[in-house]
């Protein structure tokens, strides 16, 4: 059956996170020094001891999330023989992308790290804090959710950022705005909305500054032909361009996560198993709300092996 490989963006984190990889396997170490030695910091020792709040800060959760994903993948690779050229596609959920693009060999493990720490760093310093947030919608779809946007008049900004899953949707932008509208969402078929604790409205056109300061580090990133297709947030499509690919890192900074048709076109094309490799089970639940005939398994730590080579 075909597969693809897929990796987790934000909310993911936990402290511990990766401590037991590294514990029992070279190869995971191996990749946990090399990105604190490219990021010049001790992101392992904030990974496995904390604290929670400043493992949370944009800055270090993303090159975190991306530096346990691919300690797992290092592992597979050594351990149960994976070969990610044998896969259908590689994607990811937001900085997941940049996970699934060192996963197929197109940015190296330094440079996914040094891109993930100019990511959040440009993220957090594009809009002042408290000035933007983000809403989840639950149990509303993406004409719901429009309606809803377009009851709210007045100033500032919210758009769509996330298309998670059927019945899963979340909002971005001007921090009254979205307040105003997730308070309105449930006459608009919402059965549950909550305000996330983030620390900017990510995916929105806020964000345009960063995705400035992005298009300028990627320009000078060296992008190679992935070896395994990418599908990409911001299209649901794929692609192994190098240029494309510098082109749709940038236009994700404020575009939206179309994670529901990513999924679905991965499926049309035949991939039946979807492998999410590192920390959490999110992208799983997802899955298997988009696609229920799916397999689906997260990898994780060590005891996630076996399931593994059982698949």
């Amino acid at each position: 059956m075909a597969r693809a490989y897929v990796f987790p963006g934000q909310g993911s984190q936990a402290v511990g996170m990766g401590k037991a990889l590294a514990d029992a396997f070279s190869v995971a170490r191996e990749v946990f020094e090399e990105v604190d030695e490219a990021l010049k910091q001790d992101l392992s020792d904030l990974m496995w001891n904390g604290p929670m709040e400043t493992l949370t800060l944009t800055v270090n959760t993303q090159p975190a999330l991306m530096a346990h994903s691919m300690a797992v993948l290092r592992v597979l690779e050594t351990e149960a023989g994976l070969d990610i050229e044998n896969a259908m596609f590689v994607a990811g959920h937001s900085l997941g992308e940049y996970s699934a693009l060192c996963a197929a060999r197109a940015i190296s493990l330094a440079d996914t790290a040094r891109l993930l720490r100019i990511r959040g760093e440009a993220m957090q310093a594009a809009v002042a804090p408290g000035d933007g947030a983000m809403a989840a919608l639950i149990g509303v779809d993406l004409d719901g959710t429009q309606k809803a946007i377009d009851a709210v008049e007045g100033d500032g900004v919210c758009e769509i950022a996330n298309d998670n899953a059927p019945g899963q949707v979340v909002i971005s932008g001007s921090c009254a705005r979205v307040e105003a509208i997730a308070a309105g969402a449930k006459t608009y078929g919402a059965k549950m909305v909550k305000i996330l604790p983030v620390s900017a409205p990510f995916h929105s056109s806020l964000m345009a500054p960063a995705a400035e300061r992005m298009a300028a580090a990627l320009a000078d990133t060296d992008i190679r032909t992935p070896v395994t297709p990418l599908i990409a947030n911001v299209t649901a499509q794929e692609t192994t361009a190098p240029d494309d690919i510098r082109d749709l890192l940038t236009r994700q900074v404020t575009g939206r996560v179309r994670w529901t048709e990513s999924v679905g076109y991965m499926a049309d094309q035949g991939c039946g198993q979807f492998i999410e490799i590192g920390a959490g089970k999110i992208l799983c639940g997802l899955i298997r709300r988009i696609q229920r005939d799916s397999t689906t398994i997260n990898v994780s730590e060590p005891d996630d092996i076996d399931a593994y080579i059982k698949l």
